[in-house]
């Protein structure tokens, strides 16, 4: 194992649809036990994954080609103290809510857009991003609370103080960060619901792309997907572990689903 440093383990800042937080530690469990120099997130998400991890290796690059995501985690890293000051007052109304999701987040300057995207993200049902609705509940406090979510701002942007964050699709990602000691995560979306995080960002022929690109790749890699016969038949090649979870998305509550965690790399499948 290469030297790593450890990290404090911290909670994602938001609900992020197809996020790991039943499967983390079964995926960080398999991280831990790759060697690797440099670990790549290829879809950070709300970064459910990243942030539960207790060890980084020397180098991390964290990578989503969502426009939100990638300015969220560039604006907190770089520009935190304007940030929560523009966060300061907000509140958790209705009104709001269906105000920023009316409002084109391309007429917004950055730190407009990581505002409205953190509210959106913690003030929606189920934290989906594409056609989101206001959640609604009895059972516990405001969705959006300033004053739980400033301390976690401040945790989140020292984490990444040390790390690079990009805005690449997939296969370029990989293609400029592919060397022997790497490590790629991956968390694309589930199969069946590639437009889940809006137009244009995956399509199912991505898939088998995806596939053929990591039988190439000189670093190792760990996939995490939804279990199923298409899946396991194009992921044949690499090492498939079958691992049960619970996934909640909609009113009729949470279920227990079939889950795979793929891996290989080197060069060689297995």
């Amino acid at each position: 194992m290469t030297d790593r440093i450890i990290v404090k383990p911290l909670a994602p800042l938001a609900p992020y649809i197809g996020g790991k937080r039943n499967l983390a530690k079964v995926i960080i469990k398999r991280i831990d036990a790759t060697p690797h120099d440099c670990y790549a997130e290829v879809f950070v998400g709300m970064a459910g994954v990243f942030l539960r991890r207790q060890h980084a290796p020397k180098a991390e690059v964290i990578n989503d080609y969502s426009q939100d995501v990638a300015t969220f985690f560039r604006v907190l890293q770089r520009h935190y103290v304007a940030f929560i000051d523009m966060m300061r007052f907000q509140l958790t109304t209705r009104a709001e809510f269906e105000r920023l999701a009316r409002t084109d987040p391309a007429t917004l300057t950055d730190l407009e857009r990581s505002a409205r995207f953190l509210y959106l993200q913690n003030t929606a049902f189920g934290g989906k991003v594409a056609g989101r609705n206001f959640g609604v509940a009895v059972d516990r406090p405001a969705r959006f609370d300033i004053t739980r979510l400033g301390p976690m701002l401040e945790e989140v942007h020292a984490r990444l103080a040390r790390v690079v964050i990009e805005r690449l699709p997939y296969d370029e990602f990989i293609s400029r960060y592919d060397r022997p000691g790497t490590l790629f995560y991956l968390d694309p979306p589930y199969w069946g619901n590639e437009g889940d995080y809006g137009p244009g960002m995956f399509e199912r022929k991505d898939f088998m792309r995806m596939a053929a690109l990591l039988h190439q790749v000189q670093g190792r890699f760990i996939l995490s997907i939804n279990d199923r016969e298409e899946v396991r038949d194009l992921f044949a090649g690499f090492h498939l572990e079958p691992v049960e979870t619970t996934y909640t998305l909609s009113s009729k509550g949470a279920k227990k689903v079939g889950e795979l965690i793929i891996s290989g790399g080197g060069n060689g499948d297995r």
